[in-house]
């Protein structure tokens, strides 16, 4: 078999390390604004800010305290007197008024653009409640006989404002973790001109330029070690706590610190281009991209409306004719009141924008939060081979030698005469001798055999071959058999085979060498068959290769000699079948397959075409991960649906209720009751969703 024959194999690896070749330099301050890019042009928030909320929820908390204080509900059920003058009758409707104009015109503005778009949602019930609220209450201060809402309402809408606060909030700190990285960014590097390093802005960098990293500072680009090591903190990137050790040949990420060592990189990314730019893309288009629980939510509501209104109408009516008018306007405005769904408004936002945050954490991005959502149907994984279960590079695993020679001998003399080969396989025996620190001696006379080796003078005086099976055949040299053996066992199993020829044609040895399974693969594959997920494996390579790695990792399933399409083909079969497909990749061709599956997931240093084909992206390149989507879908989902339960079942039981189905028992909800018994929901929905933080994702597996 010869060199060339697994020349394919790099294919990713090489996609995956190529610079873009973008010549501008982008200010990095651009990123700082990705992270809040939001697409839904029907946005409940749009316009408002973290801030805001914040403000108006504290002011109308401070003004809401006098108002309680001088209700008479309030005052009876404490049993206590406020100090009176006069005029102070006048406080609730007063600093209502104020809160309703302060605080509550927020949510009327919502509710205009809600029905300006036919949708009418959360924000349309909200003012519906306040709206009525605040009517009625002017209505019994001036006019009519009966008690007004004025606490009620001051506590409906602070509330309401603590609740829109907790939302953006959550969503902006999961927004943010990305943005404020942007801010670590330095606006300066040190650019190497004429051989010295020259500190320049980062719209002076082109690629290909070469800096310098200092020790303790930021990285400013994406890059390529070419000088140094040192090890690297990219817990922001990947979520990983310990430090990564860089070294010549590693890529380096900007918004990465460097740490013990200076390290000389060759730029591959900057501004726009760089990873860290495009995890803030994702993030935004996670946070803009609707769940279809939000979007089961937002349907709630909707029908909550209609139900309250229509709720509210029948409820005057019958009253109105089997009591009086103003017994009848006192019910169907708590019936409004009551059927406000604050709860229902928190229930998938929170949960929604938590998780997104989790993901983050956890070296997780998603790009669809409708796949994270639906992550817990799963039943069939597959996998692409190259770069994904294993590391997209050769790497020795056989050594054979003749006797006189030992196997650091062979390894030494071929690397020694593959030093300045570009190829894959010469670069893997490269790779193998300088992790072995064995020292390579230099090489004269350095010939390269298109497709079949390559051959140099070392020492000064001996000349030697490293070839493929090929060279050999043609020009009628014996393997020995002590070496025969073991070869054509490892050439059933897909492997490279080099051979060391010596200045006298004789084989002295044989090193083979294979894309190397990546030591997380058997656990992902066993962890996976654990929770009845079938497990398959999808690649271009030979049947002989893909026949070892599946039996090596205890694989369900396997496709050899798949092309990209083929590899689509082969999920729409499964899901034909009524199966739930996820598919892991890093190609380009595996883009295709990403798209169709029910959920893409990208393994993190794959190719850019693979990354926005897929909805999940896994940062740490660990395929590990798939296990953590699957266990945070799983606890996602459940606090969704428990979230929903809660606060539709509040309303379920609040309405028929406040309308005096039972008041021939002796049975009535008053509006203040109403208003505890909603808050109450509120704050469980709440405090349920931020449950979600305490449980790791690896423990949400059943």
């Amino acid at each position: 078999m010869d060199h060339n024959s697994h020349h394919n194999h790099s294919h990713h690896h090489e996609t995956a390390t190529r610079s873009d070749g973008n010549p501008q330099g982008h200010n990095h301050h651009e990123h700082s604004h990705l992270a809040h890019d939001k697409h839904d042009d029907h946005d409940k928030h749009a316009g408002h800010s973290v801030a805001m909320f914040r403000d108006k929820f504290w002011v109308c908390l401070v003004l809401s305290l006098p108002v309680l204080a001088y209700s008479e509900m309030i005052q009876n059920w404490f049993r206590f007197q406020p100090p009176t003058f006069p005029g102070s009758q006048y406080i609730p409707f007063i600093l209502s008024t104020v809160i309703f104009l302060y605080g509550g015109l927020v949510f009327i503005k919502g509710a205009w653009s809600e029905l300006k778009t036919k949708s009418p949602g959360m924000m349309t019930l909200i003012s519906l409640a306040i709206i009525t609220a605040f009517g009625y209450s002017i209505a019994t201060q001036f006019w009519l006989m009966g008690e007004g809402f004025f606490w009620e309402l001051a506590t409906l809408i602070t509330i309401m404002l603590l609740g829109h606060w907790l939302e953006m909030a959550s969503i902006a700190r999961a927004e943010n973790a990305l943005g404020e990285l942007s801010q670590l960014l330095p606006d300066k590097a040190l650019k190497f001109i004429n051989g010295k390093p020259v500190e320049v802005f980062l719209d002076d960098l082109h690629t290909s330029d070469h800096i310098l990293i200092r020790p303790g500072t930021s990285i400013p680009v994406d890059g390529l070690v070419i000088e140094g090591t040192s090890s690297v903190n990219e817990a922001i990137i990947t979520g990983e706590s310990r430090p990564s050790t860089k070294s010549l040949g590693d890529q380096v990420v900007a918004g990465t610190i460097n740490q013990d060592g200076s390290l000389t990189v060759k730029v591959t990314k900057l501004g726009n281009d760089t990873t860290l730019a495009g995890i803030m893309r994702l993030v935004a288009e996670a946070q803009s991209s609707k769940s279809s629980t939000q979007v089961l939510a937002d349907k709630a509501a909707f029908v909550l409306t209609i139900v309250a209104i229509v709720s509210s109408v029948i409820t005057f009516i019958y009253w109105l004719i089997t009591k009086d008018a103003n017994f009848a306007l006192e019910r169907s405005v708590t019936v409004l009141i009551i059927a406000c769904p604050h709860a229902l408004g928190l229930a998938i936002p929170l949960v929604v924008s938590i998780s997104t945050a989790l993901s983050a954490r956890n070296g997780l991005l998603i790009r669809r939060r409708l796949a994270l959502e639906s992550a817990h149907k799963i039943n069939w994984v597959i996998f692409d081979k190259t770069g994904t279960l294993t590391e997209g590079k050769h790497g020795v695993t056989d050594i054979w030698t003749t006797k006189g020679y030992t196997k650091d001998d062979i390894l030494h003399l071929t690397a020694s005469l593959e030093q300045n080969s570009e190829h894959i396989i010469g670069m893997g025996i490269v790779n193998e001798a300088i992790s072995k620190h064995i020292h390579l001696d230099k090489v004269t006379n350095f010939t390269t055999l298109p497709g079949l080796g390559v051959k140099g003078t070392l020492h000064g005086k001996d000349e030697y071959l490293a070839t493929s099976f090929r060279y050999l055949k043609e020009n009628k040299i014996t393997v020995p058999a002590s070496i025969k053996r073991h070869t054509s066992r490892a050439s059933k199993e897909g492997k490279t085979e080099v051979y060391l020829i010596n200045s006298d044609n004789k084989v002295i040895g044989a090193l083979a060498l294979a894309d190397k399974i990546r030591p997380q693969s058997k656990k992902i594959v066993s962890l996976l068959q654990k929770e009845n997920i079938k497990v398959a494996m999808a690649t271009g390579d030979s049947q002989d290769v893909a026949t070892h790695v599946a039996k090596q990792l205890g694989l369900d399933e396997y496709f050899a000699e798949a092309k990209p399409e083929e590899k689509a083909k082969r999920i729409k079969q499964l899901q034909s079948k009524g199966n739930k497909v996820a598919f892991v990749g890093d190609g380009i061709n595996d883009a295709p397959a990403l798209t169709i599956a029910d959920i893409g997931l990208a393994i993190g240093a794959g190719t850019d075409i693979a990354i926005k084909s897929a909805d999940i992206i896994l940062v740490k390149n660990d395929p590990r991960d798939v296990l953590k989507v699957i266990g945070l879908s799983k606890i996602t989902h459940r606090k969704m649906v428990q979230n929903l339960i809660w606060a539709t079942g509040y309303n379920v039981l609040a309405i028929p209720l406040a309308a005096g189905l039972f008041y021939g028992y002796g049975i009535l909800l008053s509006p203040a009751v109403g208003a505890i018994l909603m808050s109450i929901s509120t704050i469980v929905v709440a405090i349920n969703a931020q449950l979600l933080r305490a449980t790791p994702a690896k423990n949400a597996i059943s």
